[in-house]
């Protein structure tokens, strides 16, 4: 009966890998043996001393693997759980089998918790990144910083509660349960017209290989050059800089002139300085290597559809956002490798 399943499973993966399925790759190719050691040493940091009966913990690092693909796909948690279940592609990338046990949707809601208040996910970034870097994936050719609104659901308050909200103090009559369910530290701001509520991604990311090199999450109504010095690599090997023009101040320009960098910040006009026929054809020029941290962004919605934050509070934004910026920078890597990218 035993064999009977296993040549059930086996016949079901080839036909999988005749439809070229991408996980293989992604899961063949990172070493996640980066990633094991601090999720173990997260793991053991968690016991407390006590019985040793009851199940056996999740193994952290199929843990982590689930919440990658619940990034990947924009997926809830009672998603997760159902096409884990459901997917063939998905228990071959986790390491599962058909008659393994799959962790349920509060075990997930659980440990990413614990990730969040432990801030792993910036760890594990900073940890895949100087991987990167010993492979020969140093950040080259300069760098570019961009940012990128990531909605929330939108809440439901009178004018007066977002006053409050706004002001830093929450309606007190709010009950615990109802406090719970309201993300007071999301913001709304417009954009080309746009009302968004939520969060904002910022991130740097260097030209020549279009990775994730730092990143930023602030509640959406922050404006994207109140957090454009801290994203800046000091290790890139180029000292030029793109940017948009929404980062272009007399105080940024001196900051760079002063620290060694070669701006290429877009210029933009006012009502009675329009921009010259030759800062046009500038900002042209600075847009064909700016333009490249566009892919990134367009990249993070094409695999997951809308970015849409299942979450309550700047902390856990953090976390999720952060886990996508890492998960594209896995993707990525993975292109580059399979693409035979030349980094020498």
């Amino acid at each position: 009966m035993r064999q009977g399943k296993l040549f059930f499973e086996e016949m079901a993966y080839q036909r999988l890998d005749k439809g070229k399925d991408p996980l293989v790759t992604l899961a063949e190719t990172v070493d996640w043996r980066i990633f094991e050691e601090p999720l173990r040493a997260f793991r053991e940091s968690l016991r407390t001393t006590g019985s040793p009966a009851g199940r056996k913990p999740f193994d952290p690092l199929l843990m982590f693997k689930i919440l990658v693909l619940g990034s990947l796909y924009n997926l809830s948690d009672d998603a997760m759980e159902y096409q884990i279940r459901d997917r063939l592609s998905f228990q071959r990338f986790c390491g599962l089998s058909l008659e393994d046990r799959v962790p349920d949707a509060k075990t997930l809601w659980l440990f990413r918790e614990q990730l969040t208040q432990a801030g792993l996910v910036e760890f594990l970034f900073a940890r895949f990144d100087e991987a990167l870097r010993q492979m020969g994936l140093e950040a080259r050719k300069g760098q570019i910083v961009d940012a990128s609104l990531v909605s929330v659901p939108i809440q439901r308050n009178s004018r007066e509660e977002n006053r409050q909200i706004r002001e830093g103090n929450p309606p007190q009559e709010w009950s615990e349960t109802k406090s719970r369910q309201k993300d007071t530290e999301a913001r709304w701001t417009v954009k080309n017209g746009k009302s968004t509520f939520g969060y904002k991604n910022h991130i740097e990311a260097d030209v020549s290989c279009k990775l994730i090199r730092r990143y930023a999450v602030t509640p959406a109504s922050v404006h994207d050059s109140q957090v454009f010095k801290e994203l800046l690599d000091l290790g890139n090997t180029s000292k030029d800089v793109w940017a948009d023009s929404a980062y272009r101040s007399a105080s940024h320009l001196e900051y760079l002139r002063q620290v060694g960098y070669r701006e290429h910040i877009q210029r933009k006009g006012t009502s009675g300085h329009p921009l010259t026929r030759w800062e046009k054809q500038g900002n042209r020029t600075r847009s064909r290597i700016r333009s490249r941290v566009e892919h990134i962004f367009a990249a993070q919605k094409q695999q997951a559809g809308t970015l849409l934050l299942r979450s309550i509070g700047l902390a856990r934004a953090k976390a999720r956002i952060g886990l996508r910026n890492l998960v594209y920078n896995l993707q990525r890597f993975t292109y580059l490798v399979t693409q035979v990218y030349v980094w020498a």
